[in-house]
């Protein structure tokens, strides 16, 4: 399985907002320390910012900010709203599977066995958890520069 950008950069945004603790995030900064295109973060923040993981603030000094603790957001909750589905293989939906096996084999239980323990896994990961062991992670994001220019 592999996720999408969209899920990716989800993560990545939320993890700038994280380590931003001086305040609200600006898009540009955002873009700027990923190296990705204003535009391309917008459409990602739209479905984290409608399922309530960021709060954003209009207006000349605005921006975003998570919308409550990082520790409290999972990844499993970011990957939910940010992937379309969880079909591994085919026979994962079987409205479009013409595999004559569909309900006799053993494959599909095997797949199923194994994205359970992948959300289990992704369930026990936090925002919080990825930003906290990385005493650099501001500086290498560029939060230190954007911290330090006047308002």
């Amino acid at each position: 399985m592999r996720l999408t950008k969209q899920t990716n950069y989800a993560v990545r945004i939320l993890m700038y907002c994280a380590a931003n603790s001086n305040g609200l995030s600006r898009i540009p900064e955002i873009a700027a320390a990923y190296g990705l295109s204003e535009t391309f973060l917008f459409k990602i923040l739209k479905p984290i910012a409608d399922n309530g993981f960021v709060q954003s603030i209009r207006g000349r000094n605005g921006g975003i900010r998570l919308a409550r603790p990082a520790k409290e957001i999972s990844l499993l909750d970011i990957v939910r709203i940010t992937e379309d589905n969880f079909n591994m293989a085919d026979c994962f939906d079987s409205d479009l599977s013409n595999c004559p096996l569909i309900d006799a084999c053993a494959l599909n239980s095997a797949w199923s066995e194994a994205l359970s323990a992948f959300f289990n896994v992704l369930e026990k990961y936090t925002i919080g958890d990825l930003v906290k062991p990385s005493p650099n992670i501001n500086l290498l994001l560029g939060l230190d520069t954007f911290n330090k220019l006047p308002a």
